[in-house]
C-alpha cells in the first residue's frame, strides 16, 4: 500500500501517534447481566466461525469494508485482544481486509462513504491497542479523505461518495463519529470541520428534537439517535436542541425500525448511554429481551442486510454493558 505522506512526514506521524494512542479502558465495576454475556459470546463465536480466510464474511454485505469494520468492533467491544487470545486472528484478519480495500492514492475505503465511515471508525478503535505503523498511516489517510470530501461538499457535510454535493444525516453521522474516534486516537482533526458537520446536522433537527434525513421535518428515531450521539461526542449536552432530542427518544423506547433494525439499535444504545443512565438502563433491559428472542441457535441474528451486519449490530447495541471501546467513554 503506498503511503499518503512523504517518507519523513510519515515517520514523524507514526512516532507522534504511538505516543498518543490509548489503551482500551477496563470494564466498569458494574455487573454484566449473565444473559448479555451468553448472547454476546454466542454471537462472537458465530462471527469467528463464519469469517473467511480473507478476513471478510461470506453472506450478503459481508464483504463490505464497513460491515467488516462493525464486526471487528464487536470483538474489540467485548475486550478481545487483537494481539493475543482466541479472537486475535479474527480481529487482525478483519483489519487486514479493510486495509486491502483502501485506495492506494486517496485513502478511500470501499465504494461508499457509509463503508468509509464505519471502516475508519474501526481503524481508529483498533489503533488504540495495536499501535501499528501501517494502521496509523491508513487511519490518517482515511481521515484526510473524510476532510477533503467535506471541503468539496456544498453543504459542509457528506453523502454517498467523496464527490457528493448533497448530504444526509446518516452518512454525515458516520463520518462525524469516525472523526471523533480518530481524534481520540491522536489523529489531528480540525475543529472547524466538526463545527461544519454539526451545523448541517442542526439544520436537519426540528423543534421537537427529531432529526430528518436531509432537512428538518419528518423526523425519525434512528436519525435522531445519530444526531444526539454526535452532539454527545462533542460534549454539547447542555443545549436546548440536545435536550429536545433526548425527550424525543425517551418517548420512543419501544420503537423498532422495520427497515434497519440493527442499525437503529446500534445508534440508539449509544445515544441513550451518553444522554441519561436511567433511560439507557430501561432501554438496555428492553433491548436485551428483544434481541434474546431473535438470536438463532448458531449465535447469529437474522436480517435482510446479511447475518454479519445483523449480528455485529446486535452485539454492538449490547456492548455498552462492557464499555471497553474508547468511543463508549462518556
Amino acid at each position: 500500500m503506498r503511503l499518503f505522506l512523504p517518507l519523513v512526514s510519515a515517520a514523524l506521524l507514526v512516532t507522534s501517534l504511538v505516543g498518543r494512542s490509548q489503551a482500551l479502558p477496563r470494564r466498569q465495576d458494574d455487573p454484566i447481566p449473565p444473559q448479555v454475556d451468553q448472547m454476546y459470546i454466542k454471537g462472537l463465536r458465530y462471527l469467528a466461525e463464519s469469517q473467511t480466510e480473507n478476513g471478510n464474511w461470506p453472506d450478503r454485505n459481508g464483504s463490505e469494508p464497513g460491515v467488516v469494520g462493525l464486526c471487528v468492533m464487536a470483538f474489540l467491544a467485548h475486550g478481545e485482544d487483537p494481539n493475543h487470545g482466541p479472537y486475535a486472528r479474527n480481529i487482525r484478519g478483519g483489519i487486514s481486509f479493510i486495509l486491502e480495500n483502501q485506495n492506494e492514492t486517496n485513502g478511500y475505503i470501499g465504494s461508499s462513504m457509509y463503508n468509509h465511515g464505519f471502516a475508519t471508525l474501526a481503524l481508529a478503535e483498533a489503533y488504540g491497542v495495536l499501535k501499528d505503523d501501517k494502521l496509523a498511516l491508513a487511519l490518517k489517510g482515511a481521515v484526510d479523505l473524510i476532510l477533503s470530501a467535506q471541503e468539496r461538499n456544498s453543504r459542509g457535510a457528506w453523502r454517498y461518495t467523496p464527490d457528493s454535493q448533497d448530504a444526509d444525516t446518516t452518512v454525515t453521522g458516520a463520518q462525524m463519529v469516525a472523526l471523533y474516534a480518530a481524534r481520540n486516537a491522536g489523529i489531528p482533526v480540525p475543529e472547524d470541520a466538526l463545527k461544519k458537520g454539526h451545523a448541517f446536522m442542526k439544520r436537519c433537527r426540528a423543534s421537537d428534537g427529531g432529526y430528518g434525513y436531509t432537512s428538518a421535518g419528518s423526523g425519525k428515531p434512528t436519525l435522531t439517535a445519530i444526531g444526539s450521539l454526535c452532539l454527545a461526542l462533542a460534549k454539547e449536552k447542555d443545549n436546548k436542541g440536545y435536550k429536545a432530542s433526548l425527550g424525543y427518544l425517551g418517548k420512543r423506547l419501544n420503537y423498532r425500525d422495520r427497515f434497519y433494525p440493527y442499525y437503529f439499535e446500534y445508534y440508539m444504545s449509544q445515544a441513550l448511554f451518553h444522554a441519561d443512565e436511567q433511560v439507557w438502563e430501561e432501554w438496555n433491559s428492553k433491548n436485551i429481551r428483544y434481541l434474546s428472542t431473535l438470536q438463532a441457535r448458531d449465535g447469529s441474528w437474522p436480517g435482510n442486510k446479511g447475518a454479519a451486519f445483523s449480528t455485529s449490530g446486535a452485539l454492538l447495541s449490547m456492548a455498552l454493558n462492557y464499555r471497553f471501546l474508547p468511543i463508549y467513554e462518556k
